[in-house]
Parts: structure tokens; C-alpha cells; sequence
């Protein structure tokens, strides 16, 4: 078959056949189909969408492209988490421990920052010593030992994905549902997890700033999951505002041990003991996810999920003695105060406007060849529904030089909205979707 009859079928809403996405996917894979051809399949994916079997068969070929993870040998049952991205997330460094200490094992693959923080992984080389670099057969064996692991993705998974999403990247066809869940998935199944909690963003600082959005890329990625014969739930979560007080990687990884000291933002905790829940239920070790996030909340305040961070630190080379001195992490050398120019409630801090202002400080990349400085970033001391007094402190900016300070205190004075009132303002309704065999 030609390629370029599978492109004109798709760009004319056609739906395609498993053995036309094949062609492309693997062809591609394999070196026969050049990027330019795959480049332009892509784009008509992008417009015209994909039918349900379409995006089924579409994950099935780029799982099929790769290794899967083995667990037989793993005596827990093993659970998985994913976020779809978003300003302060940090949920994973508090949910992973938090659902280890409660008996479930956590075996996650995360991924880089591309733009705005870090991601899982650059926060956890916050940490001295922390290996993210593990090979499939080391993060097997860590959760045969342990229990619980959270590494890098491995190239033997899913590795179709992998080149799609490098072409993706540069020919602005990211934006697209199919496709946004088929690579989220693809990579998943592969890691074997036997359940996966999916935490979609929803927001201003999220991937899905429109609701609707992101309501259908949680019903997909439960449905696909569901296909594939494994126990899935996705919860809508609101981004809006930064998840917690911290932006940026170091001042991330603190405000997570502080949080499982119990001391952290009520709206970090929350949303934490809320995943753990869902792992929890999804595990069969609660009966509901709000009796898993009783147990997880238990285990947050007995401090055994701070237990559990330091086995993991410990597991992966890294020094456990940065979860009782994080200032081993490093920090940044200059400290500016962003004051309130006026008095009156905090009606709005921009997502998006602090993601900015931390990239500028250098606490996320712009390329996936950029480094990161781990040391800086955005404490936020004022949140939607704060009131403040002219002169009041907003937030901080950490940064390694003058410049960028400068620039990044523009840029958060700028993502915040400070009002007489923030009347006719509504909170946001979490939504969960659920394989059958959980609801």
C-alpha cells in the first residue's frame, strides 16, 4: 500500500484500517517512511481526528513497538499514576510513599520537562545522588525488592511513541486527542502496572484549558485502558492556579517532604491523599477511594510515608538526608520580595504567568537539550481568596542572577489579580471516570 493514499484517506475522514496506521507507524519505526510523509499523517490526524477503533488499534502498535514490562515476580499489586501536566505539580513525591506505607506497590516511568518546571524526573535529580536512569530490568528488580520505584522511561517501551512524539513536537500536531492518548497510554501498558490513576488537569496552566477537553481525554484513556484489561481511574483536577506554594524543582521536592510531615498547603494535601485514595481502591486495599484517602491521610500523619520517601532516596543512590535538610538540594543565591501593589483579595495567580516567570528563572527548558537549574523558582505566599494589604508579600523569587529576577518579578506581579471582591467567581467540580469493573 502507499503512503500517500493512507494520508489522502485520512485527510478526506476516512477511517483507516490497522494495517494502514501499521504501515505508517512502523514504516516509520523502521526507517522505510520518511518524517515528511508521517510528518503531514499526523496533521490530517490532527484535524479530522480518529475513530475509537482507530485510536485502540493506533495504542496497540506503538505498544506492540516495544518491550513490556514482566511483573509476575512482583508480590503486590502494583499500581501506576500519571498527570497530564501542570504549574507546582508535585503530587507524585506524596502519593507514591503515601500509598507504599499503606501496602501497594508504586512503580511509575516519568518523564522531563519541556517548558514551564521541570518534570518528576528533574525534580528528583533535585535530590543528591538520585538515580533516574534505571533499565527496565533494575526497575523490576527495585520493585521485587522494595516495592515501590520512580525512574526515567526506558527506550525498550514503547519506543514508536518515542519518534512520533519527537515529530509531534516540532510540527505543532501535539494538540490532539487521539493522539495525546494513545502516547499516554501506549507508555503505561507497557510499564505492566496492573491499575493507573490518571490526574487531568484542567486550567489556565494546564495542556487542557478547556473542560471539555479534557473530559474527553479522560474518557478515552479509560477506555483504553479498560480495552487492554486493566483498572483504571481518571480524576479531573483544577489548574488554574499553581498546585501548593512552590514552583520550581528543589523548592518542590521541600514543599513535598514538608507535606508529608503534615505541614504542607491544604490544597497539595488534598489533592494528594485524594490520588492515594484512588491507587488505594483501584488496589482492592479500601473499599472506596474515600476510605483509601482516610487510610492514606493515616499514613501521612504517622509519618510513614515520609519512612517510605527515604527507602525510596535510599533504593535509588540518593541521600536520605535531604528529607531532614533539604537545603542540601542547593538554593538559589538571590531572594526578591513581590509585594502587593494594592490592598484587596487575591482573586487570580496565574497558572500559566508563574510557569513563565520560573522558566525565565531557569527552572524549565525551552529545548529538550536545555539544563535546569534546580535551585530556583517561585514561592507563592498569597492564593486565590488571600486578602492583602498594599506592601504585603505576594511571593518570592529565587534566582541566580540579577537579571532574572528582574524579569520574573515583572512576570508573577503580573499573573496576579488583586480585586475589592471576587464576586461571581465558582469553584471547580472534580470529576472521576472510572473502568466498569470500578465503578
Amino acid at each position: 500500500m502507499r503512503i500517500v493514499d493512507i494520508i489522502e484517506r485520512k485527510r478526506a475522514g476516512e477511517e483507516l484500517s490497522r494495517e494502514e496506521i501499521e504501515a505508517v507507524v512502523m514504516g516509520f519505526v523502521r526507517g522505510e517512511v520518511p518524517d515528511y510523509q508521517v510528518s503531514a499523517w499526523l496533521m490530517a490526524v490532527c484535524w479530522r481526528g480518529m475513530s475509537e477503533r482507530e485510536l485502540f488499534d493506533l495504542t496497540g502498535i506503538m505498544l506492540g513497538s516495544g518491550a513490556t514490562l514482566d511483573l509476575s515476580g512482583v508480590p503486590w499489586f502494583v499500581v501506576d499514576k500519571h498527570s497530564s501536566g501542570g504549574v507546582g505539580d508535585k503530587t507524585t513525591l506524596v502519593v507514591a510513599p503515601l500509598v507504599r506505607a499503606c501496602g501497594v506497590a508504586v512503580g511509575k516511568m516519568s518523564g522531563r520537562g519541556l517548558g514551564f518546571t521541570g518534570g518528576t524526573l528533574d525534580k528528583l535529580e533535585s535530590i543528591p545522588g538520585y538515580r533516574v536512569d534505571l533499565s527496565a530490568a533494575e526497575f523490576v528488580r527495585q520493585l521485587e525488592r522494595e516495592g515501590i520505584v520512580l525512574s526515567g522511561q526506558t527506550p525498550e517501551l514503547a519506543p514508536a511513541d518515542g519518534k512520533l512524539y519527537a515529530l509531534r513536537d516540532v510540527t505543532a500536531t501535539v494538540a490532539s486527542l487521539p493522539l495525546i492518548a494513545s502516547s499516554i497510554m501506549s507508555k503505561k501498558l507497557a510499564v505492566g502496572a496492573h491499575g493507573l490513576v490518571l490526574d487531568v488537569k484542567v486550567g489556565s496552566g494546564a495542556f487542557m484549558s478547556r473542560i471539555e477537553d479534557a473530559q474527553e481525554l479522560a474518557r478515552l484513556m479509560v477506555e483504553i485502558g479498560s480495552s487492554a484489561g486493566r483498572r483504571v481511574s481518571a480524576l479531573l483536577t483544577p489548574m488554574d492556579q499553581p498546585l501548593g506554594r512552590a514552583v520550581g524543582n528543589a523548592l518542590e521536592v521541600a514543599e513535598a517532604i514538608e507535606t508529608l510531615k503534615g505541614n504542607g498547603p491544604d490544597d497539595l494535601m488534598e489533592l494528594s491523599t485524594m490520588l492515594a485514595g484512588e491507587m488505594l481502591a483501584l488496589a482492592g486495599r479500601a473499599e472506596s477511594p474515600e476510605v483509601g484517602r482516610d487510610r492514606a491521610t493515616e499514613a501521612l500523619h504517622s509519618g510513614e510515608g515520609l519512612d517510605w520517601l527515604r527507602r525510596l532516596i535510599t533504593a535509588q543512590g540518593g541521600d536520605p538526608k535531604a528529607v531532614d535538610d533539604p537545603g542540601l538540594m542547593g538554593t538559589a543565591p538571590l531572594v526578591e520580595r513581590v509585594e502587593a501593589p494594592r490592598s484587596g483579595v487575591v482573586c487570580r495567580v496565574d497558572a500559566l504567568g508563574i510557569a513563565r516567570a520560573a522558566l525565565t528563572l531557569g527552572a524549565g527548558r525551552e529545548t529538550k537539550a536545555g539544563t535546569i537549574d534546580p535551585r530556583v523558582g517561585v514561592m507563592l505566599h498569597a492564593k486565590v481568596g488571600t486578602r492583602v494589604s498594599k506592601g504585603d508579600l505576594l511571593a518570592e523569587v529565587h534566582a541566580h542572577d540579577a537579571a532574572t529576577e528582574r524579569q520574573a518579578v515583572a512576570q508573577v506581579l503580573r499573573a496576579y489579580a488583586i480585586e475589592d471582591e471576587c464576586a461571581g467567581r465558582q469553584g471547580f467540580t472534580i470529576e472521576r471516570y472510572a473502568t466498569p469493573q470500578d465503578s
